[in-house]
């Protein structure tokens, strides 16, 4: 099972970027899809969360700003991010709880795609 974000790049403060995940491989099930960041020096840390069943959760620092979301058909996730700050500068990274099978569940990252926001 693979994990694969794109979306990443350059922004002003105060402009929008769309990351997206896209999970490819044996896939029996995905349960909880993730985002996470981190920025340079610092652990990483959650920023989104969302559910199968399309339940989410944010961290207070993007709240009001940041939306995840899925398609469960087609195994992605997105993150749409609007009135980005220089704080929010890092790479961000997907996770996913995935079942390849009926019998096995695995926690898979991506790669990581690099959101740079310019003050």
């Amino acid at each position: 099972v693979r994990l694969v974000e794109s979306g990443g790049g350059l922004v002003p403060a105060g402009g929008s970027l769309t990351l997206s995940c896209a999970a490819s491989g044996s896939i029996f099930n995905i349960n909880a899809m993730h985002w996470y960041l981190q920025a340079p020096g610092k652990q990483r840390e959650m920023v989104a969360h969302i559910t199968s069943g399309g339940s989410t959760n944010y961290a207070d620092f993007v709240k009001g700003r940041f939306t995840i979301s899925r398609d469960n058909a087609w195994n992605w996730v997105n993150l749409q991010m609007d009135s980005l700050k220089p704080e929010d500068t890092a790479v961000y990274y997907c996770h996913a709880e995935v079942w390849p099978s009926i019998e096995s569940r695995v926690e898979v990252w991506g790669q990581g795609t690099l959101v740079t926001v310019s003050s």
